[in-house]
């Protein structure tokens, strides 16, 4: 059966998280825009610096929650890189959707509010409420799509100590 584009964008999406350097979760997007991939990203270290993969996750070692203390993580999140990667190569993404398989978190949530982003859709939820009501607030249509999870729920996961 041909899925449906969402559908296709969101298996996209999961692909893109395969290449994460993070040891707590594997985020994946990619922005489209009128049928068309405009950029990917998936989070990780910053251009130069060393991967958690290879170095440890300070977050993991303090036992930081997930979706608190986001200034403590090494990594730009997928959103984030998505965004980057289009403004590095002069593509607007205005008007665009991202496909992401997380729900953004309330950083990631301004980028694409600034960023004129029109559409989030997301598979997985994410421990931040405040996103969402900025998404909303900014009249962006949100969809979360059912399917298969790329990460077990935030509840289920266990820290390493």
């Amino acid at each position: 059966m041909r899925p449906t584009p969402d559908e296709y964008f969101m298996e996209i999406a999961r692909v893109v998280a395969t290449r994460s350097t993070c040891l707590r979760i594997h985020v994946g997007a990619v922005i489209v825009k009128n049928g068309r991939i405009l950029s990917t990203g998936y989070n990780g270290a910053p251009y130069g610096f060393e991967h958690c993969l290879d170095i440890g996750c300070i977050r993991e070692q303090q036992n930081i929650a997930h979706g608190t203390r986001h200034e403590m993580c090494r990594a730009v999140h997928a959103e984030q890189n998505a965004i980057i990667q289009a403004a590095l190569h002069g593509v607007s993404i205005e008007g665009a959707t991202i496909y992401c398989t997380h729900q953004p978190c309330i950083l990631c949530t301004k980028m694409i509010i600034n960023g004129k982003i029109k559409r989030v859709v997301f598979q997985n939820e994410y421990p931040d409420l405040r996103s969402m009501d900025f998404l909303k607030q900014a009249n962006i249509e949100v969809l979360m799509m059912p399917g298969p999870k790329t990460e077990r729920s935030m509840e289920e996961r266990p820290l390493s100590v």
